[in-house]
């Protein structure tokens, strides 16, 4: 059987119109394409595992409207463990409104609904998902409290925590020192060490700054220039391949979910990262959130 990787985090739908340029405050900008597409970090995280070849189990909690009933239902075609996902019947599903122009670039908000009612004692009755995981992958569009819990319990219990941290917030040193391996972006680790990332001398200092808070592996995405891997006291610096980008929404998702199933197919971790920078490649050639994730058979690995 294959290592099992289960992801907890959020379900969205996405809205999303593509326009020319992102408006200014105040301005209205006609001629837009809309599409609407399944969405949310968590759930774009596990269709990328799946799709990618990965055993994946999810952990959400939609509402009982029919956005969280289509998302199930989508989640169960693409071969994903949906018996840990929880309804609330007093929350909706949650919701994205995503403004993307021609150069790839998107402005998003988003509506969290039951999403942000996903709790520890949720958790707490899903801990035989919890026990049978090899990795888990986690991001921030959860409660906070519900995070901690995880990666506590992952800790105690042994197992490799990834977190993504995003939407970046403020974290304690007792949830880094849970983590295994955090993937920041160029802002997100900004933010989170205070260290402004703009280049690779920036994103070293960061990576530093994170290891030094007792996480193993610090993996800092630098969008078109790849990303910079710490792990073992080595730097390297990963490429990614050259495209053009039509929208760059769910990339960091896609990258995430496929470390993940790199690392469960105990690819080591460059070589992980590089499988994660292709899968990250081709989904930004692509419109919309799950819908841009590739198929393994894609990456000609």
């Amino acid at each position: 059987m294959k290592p099992s990787i289960l992801v907890i985090g959020s379900s969205n739908t996405d809205m999303v119109v593509k326009t020319a340029h992102l408006p200014a405050p105040g301005e209205t900008i006609l001629g837009g394409e809309f599409l609407m597409t399944p969405g949310g970090k968590g759930a774009n995280q596990a269709v990328a595992a799946s799709r990618l070849g990965g055993a994946v189990t999810f952990i959400c909690k939609t509402g009982t409207d029919i956005f969280g009933n289509q998302s199930i239902d989508l989640f169960n075609k693409e071969g994903i463990d949906t018996t840990c996902i929880f309804k609330d019947s007093d929350q909706p599903s949650g919701v994205a409104l995503i403004n993307v122009d021609d150069n790839g670039e998107n402005c998003i908000a988003v509506a969290s609904g039951a999403n942000a009612h996903l709790t520890v004692e949720d958790l707490v009755l899903a801990a035989p998902c919890l026990e049978k995981a090899n990795i888990i992958l986690m991001q921030l569009e959860i409660p906070i409290e519900t995070v901690a819990y995880v990666t506590s319990v992952a800790a105690s219990l042994g197992k490799k925590v990834i977190l993504n941290p995003a939407p970046v917030c403020a974290l304690s040193d007792d949830l880094l020192q849970s983590v295994s391996i955090i993937t920041p972006n160029e802002t997100e680790a900004s933010m989170l060490t205070g260290i402004k990332v703009t280049d690779e001398v920036t994103a070293t200092d960061a990576a530093i700054y994170l290891h030094e808070k007792g996480i193993a592996t610090v993996i800092i995405t630098l969008g078109a220039r790849g990303a910079l891997v710490f792990h073992e006291n080595i730097f390297s610096l990963v490429r990614v391949p050259e495209v053009k980008a039509v929208d760059t929404t769910a990339a960091g998702d896609v990258f995430n979910g496929a470390l993940a199933v790199a690392l469960s197919e105990n690819k080591i971790m460059i070589e992980a990262v590089e499988f994660a920078c292709r899968a990250a490649s081709v989904s930004v050639t692509r419109m919309g959130a799950q819908a841009s994730a590739p198929y393994k058979r894609e990456l000609n690995d």
